[in-house]
């Protein structure tokens, strides 16, 4: 008998969420100017994502110390190959 107390409490809980989702109109103003948040998040293109997957395979045969070497130097590849690549972070 849990179970099915469990499972009709799941499925009651989805169709609330599932009717609130669908009236666009009812959203929150809050959830819009997250969106704006989003949008203005560092991307990196595919080239880029490729350089650093390369490195990443480097780095499990041996040639890098750690994992944040890896990344470094896939993204300094990348950006000498004109890839998209948001600018280097200064030191703090």
């Amino acid at each position: 008998m849990a179970t099915k107390k469990k499972s009709g409490r799941k499925s009651s809980s989805k169709k609330k969420s599932s009717s609130s989702h669908r009236s666009g109109s009812s959203r929150p103003k809050s959830h819009s100017s997250s969106k704006k948040k989003s949008s203005s998040r560092r991307k990196y293109g595919p080239k880029a994502k490729k350089e650093v997957r390369t490195e990443m395979h480097h780095l499990k045969k041996g040639e890098h110390k750690n994992r944040r070497q890896a990344i470094a130097i896939g993204l300094s590849k990348a950006r000498r190959k004109g890839a998209k690549v948001p600018p280097r972070q200064k030191a703090a």
